[in-house]
């Protein structure tokens, strides 16, 4: 499937740090052009969480952007949001499926081969591959993966979002390697200007995609 170059994710605990709410941080990275963002709040109750992401894909409907949710594939469809992203030790992708159903995408996470090869037998609609680089944004327990993991798992024929420490400076390279979408979430805050920011990225990675 085709997504966006960029994909943004709205971390709670990263964007309070900055000093932003996750919806003014959609509302700047969404009039900087993102089309895809994700919104992720691990420490939430599932109330506010499940607010958080009804005000996010309100904000994003105007725009005509995608929202995919974080574990929670019952608050994405309660939300109304595009989708769900689970992780290795989050509902299996198929039980997620089922939850979300046939018309809402469904992405998982991944950090070795063995993993990418089950996810691409798996009912989803995209890989994410990393840590691409190392990062300090969230403890996966896995070491950085490179950008070999990017291309094997490119090699599926399965739609594939790298994360882990992508920078401004690195993203050509990852687009390069196979990934058809660039999951950032600190390096979107860097300059206090989420929405400049988006819009440098949304260019590099176009930029990258026709070399």
């Amino acid at each position: 499937m085709s997504l966006p170059g960029l994909y943004a994710v709205l971390d709670a605990e990263v964007a309070r740090a900055h000093g932003w709410t996750v919806p003014d941080l959609a509302r700047a990275v969404l009039d900087g052009g993102a089309m895809l963002v994700q919104v992720r709040a691990k420490t939430l109750a599932s109330a506010d969480f499940l607010q958080i992401c009804r005000e996010v894909t309100t904000l994003a409907a105007p725009y005509g952007a995608t929202v995919i949710v974080n574990d929670r594939a019952d608050v994405a469809v309660l939300a109304g949001a595009s989708g769900v992203h689970v992780g290795q030790d989050d509902l299996a992708p198929v039980d997620a499926r089922a939850i979300v159903g046939p018309d809402r995408l469904v992405g998982v996470s991944t950090h070795t081969r063995a993993q990418v090869h089950r996810a691409a037998a798996a009912p989803i609609d995209y890989i994410a591959v990393g840590p691409i680089f190392g990062t300090a944004t969230k403890d996966t327990g896995y070491e950085a993966v490179g950008l070999d993991l990017v291309s094997h798992a490119h090699a599926t024929g399965r739609a594939v979002v790298a994360i882990g420490g992508i920078t401004l400076e690195r993203a050509a390279s990852v687009i390069r390697a196979g990934a058809t979408s660039l999951a950032v979430i600190t390096d979107l805050l860097t300059g206090g200007n989420p929405s400049a920011r988006t819009r440098e990225f949304v260019a590099a990675a176009s930029a990258a995609g026709t070399l």
